[in-house]
């Protein structure tokens, strides 16, 4: 028989949503452990997803600086990538998180099991791992916040010589000469804008009509300008009919809205088509839990499954934006009611989304469509970069941010930005939601010039029919 031991609180995975959770947990006095089977502590945002991205897309953003220097005034002889000393940058970011991660596992008190965790029975989970003795948890709640792995189509398995996932391509050892994306939600557009700044051809292939499908469609719209104008060759409304691998790579026949068939060749192709959530093997057929067809997992408000005392959380989250940052808040709420608190149910309408490749892409709230498909009286209000010193400071002038609200209240429900550094500056309409501004409010609010934060009251000004700098 395993050994066991007693916890209030025992947490399989340990992401954005395990790790967050477990810290709160402590907090609140709850006897806490974390199961994971990986090394390390991140889960995939920081080992293959969020942190590494941005690392090498920040190294994108200063290559493009560096060769447009002489516009600063400076002189800077040479600027080429240098794919070994990205990576070394990208692993050492990731490790210093993991690392701190760690530290708080230690600081707050939280056990770690490092093993595979399967749910074996009521409040009971069993752990295992290679060359160790199994374990085993009694814990009166449970959470699970195992995440996601990348998705394959048929046919398009990955073999990390032709064709990529998003894992694997941030382990690649060289910079390609031509690279085809599949998929222009975050992830495809993310790695096309990075590897086109290496120096990369480009080609990004989506099926749906717009770049970032589930955004407001003008930031789709927005973007594509600009990607264009950096020569990334997109197709839209386009489906990958045919693939064949060759001695230079792989050859693609993809088929336009209008029946027209089209050749691609590139030394690789980057399947960036989704994800899938990881529910297999952690013990469900042991509950009263039924995953869906996909395998999400369905709660309630307060992140409960159907299984008494066992949460879910994070990307295996049915109808959850799978994104770090609802995982973690998820986890808050699944902790607190687990403490006896009375958290309030997350509204996902208020769910920040960010795409990070240049330019940059960030919504909140509603998009204008969704907008209208509610009933509301939407009336909008766009201000371009352009307009803007900071950003003709920064020679960022593409992009716009674009205010969604009610005519009929003024209630302001959401705000659409593309262009520098919008990640950052969408929290501040995300305050806005949460405290049911409306946009008359926002205009009124002084905002420090000259600063790219002007363009949120600038779009203001503009919906309530009183421009001022354009």
């Amino acid at each position: 028989m395993p050994s066991s031991s007693q916890h209030d609180l025992a947490i399989i995975g340990s992401g954005p949503g395990g790790y967050v959770a477990a810290i709160r947990a402590a907090k609140y006095g709850l006897s806490t452990a974390i199961v994971e089977k990986a090394p390390k502590f991140g889960g995939t945002c920081l080992h293959w997803g969020c942190i590494p991205t941005k690392a090498m897309l920040f190294s994108a953003e200063l290559l493009d600086h560096a060769r447009e220097a002489e516009k600063f005034g400076l002189k800077i002889p040479s600027a080429e990538p240098e794919i070994d000393k990205i990576h070394a940058y990208k692993d050492g970011v990731v490790n210093k998180n993991a690392s701190g991660i760690e530290f708080l596992m230690r600081k707050n008190k939280v056990t770690w099991l490092k093993g595979q965790g399967r749910i074996t029975g009521p409040g009971r989970i069993t752990v295992t791992a290679e060359g160790q003795p199994e374990t085993a948890i009694e814990a009166k709640h449970i959470i699970l916040a195992t995440g996601s792995a990348t998705k394959a189509l048929p046919g398009l398995d990955f073999d990390n010589k032709a064709i990529y996932s998003s894992d694997h391509i941030l382990k690649i050892d060289r910079i390609p000469k031509r690279m085809a994306v599949l998929g222009a939600g975050a992830v495809g557009v993310e790695f096309a804008s990075a590897f086109r700044s290496y120096g990369t051809e480009v080609s990004l292939i989506e099926v749906l009509p717009s770049l970032l499908p589930i955004e407001d469609e003008d930031c789709g719209k927005e973007l594509l300008k600009s990607f264009r104008r950096r020569k990334i060759d997109c197709h839209l409304g386009s489906k990958l009919e045919k693939l064949d691998r060759t001695d230079k790579g792989v050859k693609l026949t993809v088929v336009g809205s209008d029946g027209k068939a089209q050749t691609i060749e590139a030394d690789l192709l980057l399947s960036a088509v989704g994800r899938r959530p990881v529910t297999d093997g952690v013990g469900l057929d042991r509950t009263r839990i039924k995953p869906d067809a996909r395998g999400f997992i369905q709660v309630d408000g307060m992140m409960q499954t159907v299984e008494p005392g066992v949460y879910a959380i994070g990307d295996v989250v049915a109808n959850s934006p799978m994104l770090a940052h609802v995982a973690s808040a998820e986890g808050i709420v699944a902790v607190e009611h687990i403490a006896g608190l009375a958290p309030k149910a997350l509204n996902y309408d208020q769910m920040p989304s960010c795409t990070y490749c240049t330019p940059q892409v960030a919504t909140v709230g509603l998009s204008e469509k969704k907008a209208k498909e509610r009933g509301y009286a939407v009336k909008t209000g766009v201000f371009p970069f352009s307009a803007l010193p900071k950003a003709g400071i920064l020679l960022a002038r593409e992009g716009m941010a674009k205010v969604v609200f009610d005519a009929k209240y003024d209630e302001f429900l959401g705000i659409h930005l593309v262009g520098p550094e919008v990640t950052e500056l969408v929290a501040e309409a995300g305050i806005a939601l949460r405290l049911e501004s409306t946009v008359e409010e926002i205009a009124h609010t002084v905002h420090a010039h000259p600063t790219l934060s002007e363009i949120v009251a600038e779009a203001a000004h503009v919906a309530l029919g009183m421009p001022i700098h354009v």
